[in-house]
């Protein structure tokens, strides 16, 4: 994976899926951003705090905590009120998005993804 600490934006994937997570490190390497990858939900929270991400990509349904959990704990953490969080979930229903924004995140994709939405996404979640 890209080396985090030489790109202008970093983005942590939490995604349990590695088709899914391939996809995600195609778009985000071929776009330049520094990214890391849990594949759990029980690893997000202390990867979010050490490497202090300008992004998450944040599955929703996770092995051990959900996304929706790791959402409001980012948002429950002063040190972390800059971090920008974008849900993804195979369940894109308005419920599940709702919930989602409610809780934080800043965006919201339903999974498949078409790359040029998501692209869309992060360019605007990080200001691009």
């Amino acid at each position: 994976m890209a080396d985090p600490s030489s790109d202008k934006h970093r983005i942590l994937v939490v995604e349990d899926e590695d088709n899914i997570a391939l996809a995600l490190d195609y778009l985000i390497t071929r776009e330049g951003y520094g990214h890391e990858r849990v594949a759990n939900g029980g690893e997000a929270m202390a990867r979010i705090r050490a490497l202090r991400p300008n992004l998450v990509l944040l599955d929703i349904m996770l092995p051990e905590v959900s996304g929706y959990e790791i959402c409001q704990a980012v948002r429950l953490d002063p040190e972390l009120s800059d971090v920008r969080i974008l849900m993804m979930t195979a369940r894109g229903s308005a419920v599940e998005r709702k919930k989602g924004l409610a809780l934080g995140a800043d965006g919201f994709i339903s999974k498949p993804f078409e790359l040029k939405e998501l692209r869309s996404e992060v360019r605007r979640l990080l200001g691009d």
